[in-house]
């Protein structure tokens, strides 16, 4: 009896030793406001990070927004070209809450990444871009006055001006009718989708603010970011700060 109420005493113990270094781990990971993006020549978008660039950018880790006890792996890396900024999303999950199936809808509804991207602070509008686990998305500007907000669609979407996205989800054993583990996001904004906001390429040393999000629908709305927020990702004064290589 003594023994067992031991036993128990050491995994309690251990339980909170493992959540106490995860939160200091993930407090760290919280405190990097700026991140460096390497340059890459630009290559082909294949949804699941196969492409030999991204051997150069490193991971940036997603924190769960607020208190949870879950651990779902959520990583991101980012890179830029002459042309365009890359961006790769790492998901664990268990489950997809993924029934949209066209683009421009209320995706972030359901399971989604977004990427948020405010290159000129002298104006308070921004680029929102959203992926869904089935590769439908949502690409708006945000004009953004004092909490105010709505989205706008870009108008002749087509040609150079249009993203480059695709998605794949990984299941046990790979096999289609297993449980999902994880699924990979990954798209090519142009530059040209970004005017005026931006009129050229960013060069070395040039800083954009950015965030970076998940929101995923396991049990109930759970919120990843890249940096905190507190009400909404809308919140642009809180973005981190991309400093382009």
């Amino acid at each position: 009896m003594r023994k067992n109420i031991c036993l128990r005493l050491f995994f309690f113990c251990l339980i909170l030793l493992v959540s106490d270094f995860n939160n200091i781990l993930y407090s760290a990971n919280r405190s990097l406001d700026s991140v460096t993006i390497k340059k890459c020549s630009d290559f082909r978008i294949t949804g699941d990070g196969s492409s030999i660039q991204w051997n150069s950018a490193r991971w940036i880790t997603l924190i769960v927004e607020g208190t949870s006890d879950s651990f779902l792996k959520t990583k991101t890396k980012v890179l830029y070209s002459e042309t365009g900024i890359y961006f790769l999303f790492y998901c664990e999950d268990k489950k997809l809450t993924s029934t949209m199936k066209a683009d421009n809808l209320n995706l972030y509804e359901e399971d989604v990444v977004e990427v948020f991207l405010w290159p000129d602070e002298n104006f308070p509008v921004y680029f929102e871009y959203e992926l869904s686990p089935y590769n439908y998305e949502l690409p708006i500007i945000v004009p953004n006055k004092k909490g105010s907000f709505l989205g706008w669609l870009p108008w002749h979407y087509e040609g150079e001006r249009r993203t480059r996205h695709a998605t794949s989800i990984e299941r046990e054993n790979n096999k289609s009718d297993s449980p999902v583990t994880s699924w990979f996001a990954e798209f090519f904004i142009p530059y040209k989708l970004l005017n005026p906001l931006i009129l050229k390429p960013p060069v070395p040393g040039e800083k954009w603010r950015a965030n970076l999000y998940r929101i995923d629908y396991d049990n109930g709305i759970l919120p990843f970011s890249w940096q905190k927020t507190e009400k909404t990702f809308h919140e642009y004064g809180k973005f981190g700060t991309f400093i382009f290589e």
